[in-house]
């Protein structure tokens, strides 16, 4: 065979079909969304990572409530053992009111009613889990407590503290010493990307990606776009129409 033939039988193949293209157009655009999740993720973290700052002047937002000793615990020869305890499985309410009072409608009624407020419960995977920090002596406090489901035909496993008599709530004042500190540049980098996915119904996407299933489109949006928005284009791209839309 000539050389020619050969060359001419040989370039058929190696050119794609118009499926071939579309997949890869498709695989390039997912990789495009793959990288603008990891740059929202990235700026979270960065968020995340802020120090709190110490406030010049504290002020007081609301009520908190949680846990202490009884006074005859304290006095006791246990007390520290409790204590020790009591610090693993503490709960913390806030409230606007002192009170701890919240609404609930009975009989068509709405009626007041102290929120009720238990120490920790654990689930059963908290349980058997390695992190757990509770010692073998505070572990024959809790018993074994099994709820079936109404909704669902499993069984609720939790792990719950046979002698909660031991501790008391106590109300105090919410005193609010350090705020987080805010980055504005960071911020706005932030709102820039949120609203771009938001504005261009890329969120369900994204989510069929890491998923595996697509979003409830309805649920957050009203039209369906006719074309991808941020086909073939760039993040630093991204990011400059994210400015631009805002100026």
């Amino acid at each position: 065979m000539h050389t020619n033939d050969r060359v001419l039988h040989a370039l058929p193949y190696r050119l794609r079909s118009a499926r071939q293209k579309k997949r890869s157009q498709k695989k390039d655009f997912e990789k495009r969304l793959v990288q603008l999740h990891k740059q929202q993720i990235r700026l979270w973290i960065k968020k995340k990572s802020l120090p709190w700052i110490p406030l010049s002047e504290p002020y007081q937002k609301g009520w908190k409530r949680s846990f202490v000793l009884r006074e005859d615990v304290q006095r006791s020869n246990n007390a520290a053992f409790y204590q020790s305890l009591l610090e693993k499985i503490n709960t913390i309410q806030y409230s606007k009111d002192k009170t701890f009072k919240i609404k609930r409608r009975r009989r068509g009624k709405k009626v007041s009613e102290v929120k009720k407020q238990f120490v920790h419960e654990f689930w059963e995977w908290e349980w058997n889990s390695s992190k757990l920090k509770l010692t073998e002596d505070e572990k024959r406090l809790f018993y074994r407590k099994e709820t079936p489901s109404p909704k669902h035909r499993y069984t609720i496993v939790k792990y719950v503290y046979t002698e909660p008599w031991r501790f008391i709530l106590r109300i105090s004042p919410h005193i609010i010493t350090h705020a987080k500190m805010v980055d504005e540049d960071l911020e706005q980098e932030i709102q820039l990307l949120g609203n771009y996915v938001q504005n261009n119904y890329l969120r369900h996407k994204i989510y069929k990606i890491h998923k595996g299933r697509k979003q409830n489109q309805r649920r957050f949006y009203n039209v369906k776009p006719k074309y991808d928005p941020i086909k073939n284009m760039s993040i630093h791209t991204i990011l400059e129409e994210c400015k631009k839309e805002n100026l």
